[in-house]
């Protein structure tokens, strides 16, 4: 269970239009040597958040004025493609970052993200153009609203199609095994009337 559900999301939203984003851009392979998931929101987009001299890069999104409440990523195609790091994941939660909204998503990326509860939103190329033409203009909060299934900013609003079990487990905060874990009663009202069936197995 991650904990950390939501139906609403209204958070500063920022802009990565690059397509074919990897994993290794994402979380470089220099932070998958812990053997634990401590210390990764550091190795988020570090290359690309640093400099040489460790000094935040003021030219990357993230380190700009404005920006250092944000929960929303705004991406280009192909998002998370490359190898199937799951630290990159791990890294956007520990940063923050709650959803990405994007046209398409590198597969085992997505379910890294399913996995974890980081909501991935996928619009068509037409409704994302618009959406990242107004944030290029306008630096205002982004709300996602799961109820509703629709992005709303300053009047402009995107509906958008969502898994109808991946949409209930991060409004309740479940990963994988939290998911699971919902039908507990269930699997032990099974194994209890199994083995009373079958109780050589037990």
């Amino acid at each position: 269970m991650t904990g950390k559900g939501f139906s609403r999301l209204t958070a500063t939203a920022a802009a990565m239009p690059a397509a074919n984003v990897d994993t290794d851009v994402i979380m470089p392979k220099q932070f998958l040597k812990g053997i634990d998931r401590a210390g990764l929101a550091r190795g988020l987009f570090h290359d690309l958040r640093f400099q040489a001299d460790g000094q935040p890069d003021p030219a990357f999104v993230l380190n700009r004025p404005g920006f250092e409440d944000c929960r929303i990523l705004i991406v280009g195609p192909n998002f998370g493609c490359g190898s199937s790091r799951e630290h990159a994941v791990w890294g956007m939660l520990q940063y923050g970052i709650r959803a990405i909204v994007g046209t398409s998503f590198a597969g085992i990326f997505a379910d890294n993200a399913a996995n974890n509860g980081l909501l991935l939103v996928s619009l068509d190329e037409e409704a994302h153009g618009r959406l990242a033409a107004h944030l290029a203009v306008r630096h205002n909060p982004l709300t996602i609203d799961l109820e509703a299934q629709r992005i709303m900013v300053d009047g402009l609003v995107l509906p958008f199609a969502i898994d109808p079990r991946r949409r209930r487990a991060i409004m309740l905060g479940l990963d994988r095994i939290g998911e699971t874990l919902a039908y507990a009663d269930a699997i032990r009202a099974f194994q209890t009337e199994y083995l009373a069936a079958s109780p050589w197995l037990a």
